[in-house]
């Protein structure tokens, strides 16, 4: 059966004013992340027209963790309102993960779960989000913890894209010592995906409320 995946007119769907904007998440904590380098590198290979948008990468180890009682008797901290804004904004999120014992890492699920409160602001924040996932890591190249993302944007109606896959194992060798991807596989497997995934968003771009 053919399923026409042309863009829709007039139901909301269309790109930010400046064309494609991809935002950028993830990373682990420490100073040498590899899946931050990734994020880095996959900068640099965005198709004209496009951009990712490193600008609140840092915003995961900013956050403190999750708590109601924090948003019941105070603001939630200034960085969730600019992160917020940024994936209201997004055409696409390009998420970097890191795999701790088979899993998600918590810092990171801990920013996706101060954007989505209170809950109400979900459908403007993360609706029909196109999101993509790459990751470096160890023997399996974060394979499980992309898996384990999957039900997480399905509750937050985002759309999973994944036309074109990145599991980067062994990643102390694919990167030099200036954290530069220097495994060309490596670089033509994220080339494909920033690709790939910009093609997506502005092909079927996100349906955004009117």
């Amino acid at each position: 059966m053919h399923v026409d995946r042309r863009p829709r007119g007039g139901g909301g769907r269309r790109l930010s004013a400046a064309g494609v904007r991809v935002l950028a998440l993830g990373g682990s904590l420490r100073a040498g992340s590899f899946n931050r380098a990734l994020l880095h590198e996959a900068a640099a290979l965005v198709p004209d027209g496009a951009e990712l948008d490193l600008s609140v990468v840092g915003v995961a180890g900013s956050l403190p963790l999750f708590n109601q009682d924090i948003l019941d008797r105070h603001e939630a901290p200034a960085e969730v309102a600019r992160l917020k804004d940024a994936l209201r904004a997004a055409d696409g999120l390009l998420i970097a993960t890191p795999e701790y014992n088979w899993g998600i890492p918590g810092f990171l699920k801990n920013v996706i779960d101060w954007a989505s409160r209170p809950a109400s602001d979900i459908p403007n924040v993360f609706g029909d989000l196109p999101v993509a996932l790459i990751g470096a890591g160890g023997g399996a190249g974060t394979r499980v913890a992309q898996s384990a993302w999957l039900p997480v944007f399905r509750y937050l109606r985002m759309r999973p894209w994944s036309g074109h896959t990145l599991y980067l194992d062994r990643a102390r060798e694919r990167f030099d010592e200036d954290r530069r991807l220097s495994d060309e596989a490596g670089r033509e497997q994220l080339g494909a995906v920033v690709r790939g995934f910009a093609a997506h968003c502005r092909q079927l771009p996100r349906e955004r409320s009117s």
